[in-house]
């Protein structure tokens, strides 16, 4: 789909939902949890991280930043390989709860 043509689109969806009674935001929230995969789900229903970040966890991301800057990551699928997975099993899993 054209990238331009799916901005307009969020962008009316974001205007249509601005003008939505409270009632009816409720519905349409629950609509699009539904719509999400289970990733995205969960993203979008996870509790706000609101904890201030420390000076440790800040000098740990900018450990980060500049080892990428020299280093490669290690790609996904190589992850779960070397976990003893199948890019399958990871696709496929479901919560058991």
């Amino acid at each position: 789909m054209n990238t331009e043509l799916t901005q307009q689109q969020k962008q009316h969806a974001h205007g249509m939902i601005e003008r939505l009674a409270p009632e009816k935001l409720s519905a349409v929230v629950g609509l699009l949890e539904v719509m999400l995969d289970p990733f995205d789900r969960a993203l979008a229903t996870a509790e706000i991280d609101d904890e201030p970040v420390t000076e440790e966890e800040r000098r740990d991301i900018e450990a980060s930043r500049e080892w990428f800057k020299h280093n490669q990551g290690t790609p996904f699928e190589q992850v779960v390989t070397e976990l003893g997975f199948t890019m399958e099993e990871v696709t496929n899993y479901q919560d058991p709860s």
